[in-house]
């Protein structure tokens, strides 16, 4: 697979920052997780690291440059997540590239003063609420209703599974202003942390250490100038957004199973069972030549969808089919790992029980793999294979 060589330069700073910076980290946060904390970073463990971002240029990167960012395409960001992926330290490079995307797309000129100026260059977080109670990945359940009262809209619904809400400056909250079905009706709208009617109802803890938030919105009101694009055609930025999430998912499931993939390497070749060493027996061998197949196949997948998607070009069907088949790539080699260390391999104390309980995560978020496979399946015999 060809890269272009400044983004092979960017993958290999990348990947000497999580060798040096990162995983070294990994004890003290695998440690707090087990113990019932959360799996994080601390402020005093998250302060040196975003210096040494700041000092590698490792900030903005696909921020547009008037920003001062180094405005990457998608394809580079998938090199830098697929390095990210290797560690169970959670960590980004500011900002979360897919809301900047959206936001990118469609931001008036107040939005992009206010908003997106801070968010690209990392001085302000953001969140995005689509998902609801009992209408999960169907975009026709949603139920959550803005309705223009002069020049304000009044917001009331209900959102669940949003992450990153507490430390969020701003939220981005898709509701339906018309009456379609579907995509049509589906508008974004910008709400500020502290709005009145805005309601973190709870906590929600997941298993991979991820936490998620419900959220009440009770006659919330909210500016015109809030809308982010045009009433009634959210949902095509917001599927860029989704696009994005799932190009950058798909890089650091890459990752994740490269590590695992790696530790079991490592193992099976000390690892000495009834005379043999692991490495000698063919059901590990198998998975080693499997995994390898799959991700190589995976990686390929995933930079064509990138490529495309940076080309200006269509990969919904793309993105859906990498969503599929890295999440469940990644749990096969995550799974052979964890069965190659035998006990060891359930024990909090390796990155393996918390990268296999992400990626089960990531099966559900930013749409099931049910939902997936149904989509392609219309559009496939719509629109021929």
């Amino acid at each position: 697979m060809a890269v272009n060589e400044e983004h092979r330069m960017l993958q290999d700073l990348v990947a000497k920052f999580v060798d040096r910076e990162l995983i070294p980290l990994e004890p003290a946060v695998l440690k707090r997780e087990a113990s019932g904390g959360k799996l994080g970073l601390s402020d005093e463990e998250k302060a040196p690291l975003l210096a040494k971002c700041k000092e590698l240029g490792l900030w903005g990167l696909d921020s547009p440059e008037e920003f001062g960012g180094a405005n990457l395409p998608v394809e580079a960001l998938a090199l830098v997540n697929e390095e990210l992926g290797r560690t169970a330290v959670p960590f980004i490079f500011p900002p979360d590239s897919p809301n900047l995307h959206m936001m990118m797309q469609v931001a008036s000129p107040f939005q992009k003063e206010r908003y997106l100026e801070p968010y690209a260059r990392g001085e302000a977080l953001s969140c995005i609420a689509i998902s609801e109670p009992g209408a999960g990945g169907d975009p026709a359940g949603m139920t959550t209703r803005a309705v223009q009262d002069g020049d304000d809209w009044v917001i009331n619904g209900r959102k669940i599974w949003v992450s990153n809400v507490p430390q969020s400056d701003f939220i981005i909250l898709m509701a339906r202003t018309g009456e379609g079905k579907r995509q049509e009706g589906v508008t974004a709208f910008i709400v500020e942390k502290g709005a009145p009617g805005f309601i973190i109802e709870r906590e929600i803890q997941m298993i991979g250490g991820r936490r998620t938030y419900e959220l009440v919105f009770e006659d919330l009101r909210v500016p015109s100038r809030q809308v982010l694009g045009q009433i009634g055609q959210g949902y095509a930025p917001m599927q860029l957004r989704l696009n994005v999430r799932r190009i950058e998912m798909a890089a650091k499931l890459i990752g994740m199973s490269r590590r695992a993939m790696q530790m079991m390497i490592e193992h099976v070749k000390q690892r000495v069972t009834f005379g043999q060493k692991l490495a000698d027996r063919q059901a590990i061998q198998w998975w080693i030549a499997d995994g390898a197949t799959k991700m190589h196949a995976c990686r390929l997948m995933t930079h064509t969808a990138a490529r495309t998607l940076d080309a200006g070009g269509d990969v919904r069907g793309e993105a859906s089919m990498i969503k599929v088949y890295s999440t469940e790539m990644a749990q096969e080699i995550l799974d052979n790992a964890m069965q190659a260390f035998g006990a060891m391999g359930m024990t909090k104390e390796l990155p393996l029980q918390v990268m296999a309980n992400q990626i089960r995560v990531m099966r559900i978020y930013e749409g099931p793999s049910e939902v997936h496979r149904m989509s392609l399946a219309r559009r496939i015999m719509k629109e021929g294979i």
